[in-house]
């Protein structure tokens, strides 16, 4: 890999990073979050491919026709990370 290849991965493992810090952060101050180590892999690997995907649709797309690739994929995102938290819609993905 070239650097540039290797720096397109740095903001999506730093974002994915920050974030399992909050979820960390909030499982030892609360008792109402009750994370254990397949959700930590699961919510950061969902948060990762979502931020790499994103990165790179970023780069390599014309603008006009980013947005709506980008909503899709944040709606997708949101819908998929509800489901596996509470389970809206009652699918076998559904959590707690």
């Amino acid at each position: 890999m070239t650097e540039k290849q290797k720096s397109i991965f740095y903001w999506p493992l730093l974002g994915t990073a920050a974030l399992l810090l909050l979820a960390t952060l909030g499982n030892v101050l609360s008792e109402e979050v009750n994370w254990d180590f397949y959700d930590y892999l699961i919510g950061g690997s969902l948060v990762f491919v979502v931020m790499t995907v994103e990165l790179f649709l970023w780069r390599s797309m014309p603008k006009k026709s980013r947005w709506p690739v980008m909503l899709f994929l944040f709606l997708l995102f949101g819908i998929l990370w509800v489901e596996m938290a509470v389970g809206v819609f009652g699918s076998p993905l559904a959590g707690s």
